[in-house]
């Protein structure tokens, strides 16, 4: 009577066997089925949007992608680049892949100027279109908050509340044209350089970003090391920086090393003796109250007012002009004695005769990677060491605009610092009042085999020019070199 039993067992304990592989099987093929990419990135030969060097071959073409990879069956954007190949027969097997910073920036102008950058010598360089930007199909561009900010100056209105006016009409417009605004961000970004590398089969490349873009290449490591060489990142601004919370104290400490340059350098003591002193207490004196600018518009003048925003704006922009950097010590005397009008001048014109505001690009970004993530609170406090700047929108984009654009946060890893090895070219200036040279040492201290670059009275942007080209090149030929500079106001370390 026993046997009939075990039979009856062995032929229970196969049938469970069979159920537990087919749920096995399932479950692996859901697995694949669910990393299986829902769609094949390719490539269209489309027409140079700038004009490329003739003395080099060259391919011009759209990467086309889906406009947002969490949707299923959603629309697909494209996204031009430019390789331009280089001469050389014996020519290395990594390009140098660039894309701009901003976050905004339009990229394929970088490749224009292939001829004098030295690492077309010795490998292919490609311009990178970012989705959302001006070449890209769609572009996020449209009028509706510069024609809010030209109405606000026009008929004397409150600046914050008509950019919330010109963000409402212009995510409605966006809308209008079928754009999903959840798809332009860092993480996508990120996805579309993936993509590109997979398409053009390249198995090694090196990251040339700046700015925006130094933490845009960044992520891009971060999410797949396996084809990246070595990155070079000017003025960089990793991801895992709140930009929001720190830039207010990263233009006060620029100011500061401008004051203390001012201080030891300047004879005419009298002008610009304690100048960090009659700053501040200028600019804290100033905080309620209008002045008045008479503007001629289409044959009618107007008494345009503006405020203490206006004439810090007119500061923090003038670090980003590296020629003049020295001036701005006059700069702020002459505002300091009351003397406006020249430099309103030129900031009400560009109002009524130029685009103004940050493009949707920038909006998109800035609030799915920034503004989602850092502490209101936090930004405040800084009216406490800094209360000239209670108010003051430092940067383009704020929580208010972005309470209304509703940009989904980018994912919470890419915002997270990571330990690498490869060889990374970091470089910023002193004075920069955006991206901080303590960025590319916090950079550094996950990334040991960095090189680092301080260059004394710049500000921001600074790998340019014969020297930061020969310094790219070198670098790239060898990237676990020390560099040496060879030049007294760029310190090495």
């Amino acid at each position: 009577m026993g046997e009939p039993v075990t039979f009856v067992k062995k032929i229970a304990a196969m049938r469970m066997l069979l159920v537990l592989f087919i749920v096995v099987t399932c479950f692996i093929q859901n697995t694949y089925c669910q990393k299986k990419p829902a769609y094949i990135p390719r490539i269209e030969p489309c027409d140079c949007a700038v004009k490329v060097d003739s003395n080099y071959s060259h391919q011009c073409a759209y990467l086309v992608v889906p406009e947002n990879r969490k949707k299923a069956n959603g629309k697909f954007v494209k996204l031009p680049f430019i390789i331009v190949k280089s001469n050389n027969p014996n020519k290395r097997k990594d390009p140098l892949l660039f894309t701009a910073g901003g976050p905004g920036g339009s990229s394929l102008g970088w490749i224009t100027g292939a001829r004098n950058r030295g690492v077309i010598n010795d490998r292919d360089c490609i311009a990178f279109e970012q989705r959302g930007t001006h070449f890209a199909i769609p572009n996020l561009s449209s009028d509706e908050l510069s024609d809010a900010i030209r109405e606000s100056y026009r008929k004397n209105l409150s600046k914050d509340s008509m950019v919330i006016v010109g963000v409402k009409r212009y995510k409605q417009a966006l809308e209008k044209k079928g754009i999903d605004i959840a798809g332009y961000n860092t993480d996508e970004t990120v996805a579309d350089i993936h993509d590109l590398l997979q398409v053009l089969q390249i198995d090694s490349v090196n990251l040339f970003g700046g700015s925006y873009s130094g933490g845009l290449m960044l992520a891009v490591l971060q999410k797949d090391p396996s084809r990246i060489r070595s990155l070079v990142l000017d003025s960089p601004l990793p991801t895992f920086i709140p930009i929001d919370e720190d830039e207010p104290a990263n233009f006060n400490e620029a100011l500061a090393i401008l004051f203390d340059h001012c201080d030891k350098d300047s004879t005419n003591t009298a002008l610009y003796g304690n100048l960090k002193e009659k700053f501040d207490h200028y600019f804290s004196s100033i905080e309620n109250k209008a002045f008045y600018y008479p503007y001629t518009d289409s044959g009618r003048v107007l008494n345009i007012e503006y405020t203490r925003s206006d004439l810090l704006n007119i500061v923090v922009n003038a670090f980003y002009d590296q020629a003049h950097i020295k001036d701005i010590p006059y700069l702020i005397t002459q505002m300091i004695q009351g003397n406006h009008q020249p430099y309103i001048k030129e900031v009400i014109e560009n109002i009524f005769n130029g685009g103004n505001g940050p493009s949707g690009m920038r909006i998109s970004v800035y609030c799915a990677d920034q503004t989602a993530y850092h502490e209101e609170s936090i930004l405040r406090q800084v009216y406490g060491p800094y209360p000239y700047m209670k108010g003051y929108h430092i940067n383009d984009v704020y929580r208010e605009m972005c309470d209304c654009w509703k940009s989904p946060p980018i994912q919470a890893q890419t915002k997270k610092p990571f330990y690498s090895t490869k060889p990374v070219l970091l470089a910023d200036g002193e004075m920069d009042p955006a991206c901080r040279p303590l960025y590319i040492d916090m950079i550094h201290h996950y990334m040991p085999n960095s090189h680092r670059l301080l260059y004394r009275n710049r500000s921001h942007m600074v790998l340019g020019g014969v020297i930061g080209n020969t310094i790219i090149r070198n670098f790239l030929n060898d990237p676990f070199k020390k560099i040496e500079s060879g030049n007294k106001d760029i310190i090495s370390y």
